[in-house]
């Protein structure tokens, strides 16, 4: 098993940044994969972006250019830098973890942005 917590939400102006964290229980160089997800209200959760154990990344067509994944593994984090933040962005980001076949989550973050 792996707890997840998440922080570094919180309210943004539109073109502003965020870096939100992601801390594993245990070491993530275990972890086959990274995910983070959001969910605006009225909307499904969606992938964000994910990276893999050999720092393959993926992200989602939005957020392409403007966020970053990126992961220290000796401090068992995942982090999501988000740039040139839009109000389409608000969602409660949410990180995800794949290990030995199964799915762990953490409990959300919330991203507002409004001016």
């Amino acid at each position: 098993q792996v707890q997840l917590v998440e922080s570094g939400g919180g309210l943004v102006q539109p073109g502003g940044s965020l870096r939100l964290s992601c801390v594993a229980s245990k070491s993530i160089s275990s972890i086959y994969v990274m995910e983070w997800y959001r969910q605006a209200p009225g909307k499904q959760r969606e992938l964000v972006a994910l990276m893999t154990s050999g720092d393959t990344t993926h992200y989602t067509d939005s957020v392409k250019g403007r966020f970053t994944i990126s992961r220290d593994n000796a401090k068992n984090t995942v982090y999501l830098q988000m740039n040139s933040l839009k109000p389409e962005d608000t969602a409660v980001y949410y990180c995800k973890a794949l290990l030995a076949g199964v799915h762990y989550w953490g409990q959300g973050t919330q991203v507002t942005v409004s001016s």
